[in-house]
């Protein structure tokens, strides 16, 4: 890719060989796999298979000793033949990504690149250019051994310059030079708990969608025409788009089913939902019920709304799935329903840590106004009592007018 040329200028030959290694994320978690039952090679490992016969990689990286192309082919070919479901996975969805974020200039408190890595969207790796280190998130991250952290962070060090040759290029292509500007690369891998998989590589500037990649065609989708000149140098090498689909359909998943080995009940746990469902009243007087589901693990889910013996699919809006923060989901579903019929909408709950459909309606609370009613008129009575006793009391013992109390000056006022 041009961005890899226009680096190489830019470091020594040991770094950009390092570069090329980290294209590889996560090698040290297949080279453990046995190579004699490789088939066919796809399209990408022969790709790679040519960076023997050449003096420069399609990266426009140096082959150095044959070492990172051979790397890269072993790594390539076993993808080619790897059966994931020969080992059962774990129930739910799971899923493997990564967010890197790319700064134009270091700023107060700013890293100049970030980098995090989510299993099931907990943290379990982290690495700031502040610190110069891969760190682990996750308590069953600790067990991995010395070497894996050294490897990836020689392997984020290399991403950190790569991104930097991008966001200083993109801001070019924007007409921007100063200021602070920022790229963002997001990529991963989820296998679903049908066993269907899906992947996704995206990248963005200044937080907006820039590029993804349609892993069918390997086309660069730009999401605006000001990406288009970044869409055209990115294709101008079609072997990086073919290396991408290759990891994370391939590679990618192989290394979540190793983090979640790993990550063992953390990760493979069940943990039911806290199901809530409440009134909303719009200023026009529409009545909308919210279902609320909050504290549940894993993230597959079904919310639904029935009238009667029927599920209202088309009236009712949902939302996605999204993380509490504190490893467990959240969602919710809402339909809008007439007045004085909220009793007849039932929410429907299924969900992996339920051992049958959990249903929930609302409940209207006691209403405040009838408490006010009794509670209002029985202190002014007391405050009454109160006062009339005293001047009785005093009236008696003295003979004259007594003073007025601050007792019976409140009582008139509540009167009044």
């Amino acid at each position: 890719m041009l961005l890899l040329l226009q680096l190489w200028r830019l470091m020594p030959e040991s770094a950009a060989v390092l570069i090329l290694l980290t294209l590889l994320p996560e090698p040290d978690l297949i080279l453990d796999f046995p190579t004699a039952a490789l088939g066919p090679r796809p399209p990408a490992t022969q790709m790679l298979e040519r960076l023997s016969a050449q003096k420069e990689s399609p990266w426009g990286l140096p082959v150095v000793a044959d070492g990172p192309a051979s790397l890269a082919k072993m790594v390539m070919a076993e993808l080619a033949n790897l059966k994931l479901e020969n080992k059962p996975w774990p129930g739910g969805t799971h899923s493997l990504h990564y967010h890197y974020l790319a700064l134009s200039e270091p700023g107060p408190d700013l890293p100049q690149f970030l980098a995090v890595g989510y299993v099931d969207d907990q943290p379990f790796i982290h690495y700031d250019s502040r610190v110069d280190r891969a760190k682990p998130q996750a308590p069953w991250m600790a067990t991995v051994d010395a070497q894996y952290w050294e490897t990836e962070t020689q392997k984020q060090r290399a991403w950190a310059k790569v991104q930097q040759v991008e966001t200083w290029t993109v801001m070019g292509y924007h007409n921007q030079s100063t200021g602070m500007h920022s790229t963002q690369r997001m990529f991963g891998c989820e296998i679903r708990e049908d066993g269907h998989t899906h992947s996704f590589w995206q990248f963005g500037f200044d937080g907006q969608d820039h590029l993804s990649l349609d892993l069918e065609t390997l086309n660069w989708v730009s999401a605006k025409p000001a990406a288009m000149r970044t869409k055209s140098w990115w294709e101008t090498e079609r072997c990086y788009a073919e290396y991408d689909k290759a990891y994370l359909e391939g590679l990618c998943l192989v290394s979540l089913r190793r983090y979640l080995e790993l990550g063992g009940q953390s990760l493979t746990r069940k943990e039911p939902p806290t199901v809530q469902v409440t009134r909303h009243t719009a200023q026009d007087g529409g009545i909308t019920l919210k279902c609320w589901a909050r504290g549940f693990y894993p993230r597959d889910i079904s919310l639904s709304w029935w009238l009667g013996e029927e599920e209202l699919v088309l009236e009712t809006e949902y939302v996605e799935t999204r993380p509490s923060g504190d490893g467990t989901y959240q969602t919710w579903a809402a339909v809008q329903v007439p007045a004085r019929m909220e009793d007849r909408y039932t929410c429907h709950v299924q969900h992996s840590g339920l051992n049958h459909t959990f249903t929930v309606t609302w409940e209207a609370p006691p209403h405040q106004w009838i408490t006010s009613a009794v509670v209002i008129p029985m202190l002014i009575f007391l405050l009454l009592t109160a006062g009339v006793l005293i001047f009785i009391k005093q009236y008696s013992q003295g003979g004259e007018d007594p003073p007025v109390s601050p007792v019976r000056m409140e009582a008139a006022q509540l009167l009044c």
